[in-house]
């Protein structure tokens, strides 16, 4: 395999990384999803802050730093009359005078905790992919760009980077697995989340007591039947990804590890 072909290998991983993370779905255990309010009218107070940013530095197995990721939280933002929190993920890659980038955007309700709309585009060496998906919560349905409605996975739908961030508000303080139905399309539903043992992880920003999450993925792009993802999650009431951990193949395995997070006037508690 070419150096060419490995780089945009790399980039497949690279972007998986961060949005398989998060093959999303909504558990089926009562216990691993917070409670909307009953009100209907103000959102939950989540681990994550309209204004956090939070920074990577991402490394495959078969050639070490390649790139860096960024994943933040805009907001509120507008979305066909409802008030949306805008999640934002972009990753930059360079290898020689090759570059790449990813960039993933998803518009949450933040009180139902559900998606209405989910953008993704890639720009590789050789290749360029566009994806917009339309969810209607009231209909039941989702759209893709060629317009077809289809029955959604879930009455509160999430995507890919969406399902990230859920993942930061289920409960760590004990080992267990939970299954989940959450993805907006009923095909990749559903799957399993283990909350493994505490882990201490040291990164740029510090050291990090964390709990090892792994998520059992379908997702037929990236992977042959299921793959595996390592996330540690870090035990404060931040919940902050702190190192994330894919496999696949020929690649290896593509690891992002904290750099930086800033939120300003939001503070962890331990």
């Amino acid at each position: 395999m070419n150096s060419s072909s490995l780089f945009r290998l790399s980039m497949t991983t690279l972007g998986g990384a961060l949005l398989l993370a998060a093959p999303l779905f909504a558990p089926v255990c009562a216990q691993a999803q917070p409670a909307a309010p009953k009100d209907g009218g103000h959102a939950p107070k989540w681990p994550f802050p309209m204004g956090e940013v939070l920074d990577y530095r991402v490394n495959v197995a078969r050639g070490g730093n390649i790139g860096t990721g960024q994943m933040r939280v805009e907001g509120p933002v507008i979305e066909r009359g409802v008030p949306t929190w805008r999640l934002v993920s972009e990753m930059k890659a360079k290898r020689a005078f090759v570059k790449a980038t990813d960039r993933t955007t998803s518009w949450i309700d933040p009180v139902k905790f559900a998606a209405m709309r989910f953008e993704k585009s890639e720009r590789h060496p050789l290749s360029h992919s566009d994806e917009l998906i339309e969810m209607d919560l009231a209909a039941g349905t989702w759209r893709d760009d060629k317009g077809e409605a289809q029955a959604l996975g879930s009455p509160l739908p999430l995507d890919e980077l969406s399902f990230l961030y859920f993942l930061r508000t289920i409960p760590l303080d004990r080992e267990g697995t939970h299954t989940f139905n959450r993805h907006f399309d009923e095909a990749r539903n559903p799957t399993l989340v283990t909350v493994g043992a505490e882990e201490l992880v040291e990164t740029a920003a510090g050291q990090f007591t964390t709990r090892v999450v792994i998520m059992h993925v379908r997702d037929p792009k990236h992977y042959k039947g299921v793959g595996l993802i390592k996330i540690n999650i870090e035990t404060s009431s931040c919940r902050i990804p702190v190192r994330i951990v894919s496999k696949m193949p020929i690649v290896g395995a593509t690891t992002l590890t904290l750099v930086s997070r800033t939120a300003p006037d939001h503070h962890c508690e331990s």
